[in-house]
């Protein structure tokens, strides 16, 4: 009716040929592929989303992320970037203690939890770290996960690791021999 008329839609936008505002910058059009994200981040998510859904060492499990986002509620989170939670209420709990979560940052390593942590998700401490942080002594050392199985773990001279190659032995020692 408006094209009739002479005059345009407001929802219409004008022909390129008349210098339509939208063709203003002469963009290529718009292609659905041109604009798919790449296909390696595509891989990814989806992989993700398989560990996630089939995987308790890759992080938590779907299922335990419907139970948490239901019954639980949001405590703290660590150095580490874990995240922890505590039941509501204690319906589903075990004896008198409301249940705890932990939702590792990453892979599932028991060893990443920091002693006050620890502490709190054993009931150890009735208060989270964040409420009432753990005291620590001078002399004691930063919490740190286990290493084995990683790039950082020890390796001490003579490791197959580092090469296998070691010092020879000193003087003092001498070889067992059967007779």
């Amino acid at each position: 009716m408006l094209r009739s008329q002479g005059r345009s839609s407001p929802t219409s936008c004008p022909p390129a040929w008349a210098g339509g505002v939208l063709d203003a910058g002469r963009a290529p059009a718009y292609s659905p592929a041109a604009n798919r994200p790449p296909s390696h981040l595509l891989r990814a998510s989806v992989t993700s989303l398989l560990k996630t859904l089939f995987t308790w060492w890759n992080g938590a499990t779907t299922g335990i992320h419907f139970t948490i986002a239901r019954r639980g509620r949001f405590v703290g989170q660590d150095d580490y970037g874990n995240r922890y939670y505590e039941a509501k209420d204690a319906r589903d709990s075990y004896g008198k203690h409301r249940r705890r979560w932990v939702i590792y940052n990453g892979y599932a390593e028991a060893s990443k939890v920091p002693p006050d942590w620890h502490g709190w998700l054993h009931y150890t401490f009735d208060e989270p770290p964040t409420v009432a942080p753990l005291l620590t002594k001078p002399w004691e050392k930063e919490h740190r996960p286990n290493l084995s199985g990683t790039i950082y773990a020890y390796r001490p001279k003579g490791s197959l690791a580092r090469g296998g190659e070691r010092q020879r032995a000193t003087g003092d020692y001498e070889a067992w021999t059967p007779e």
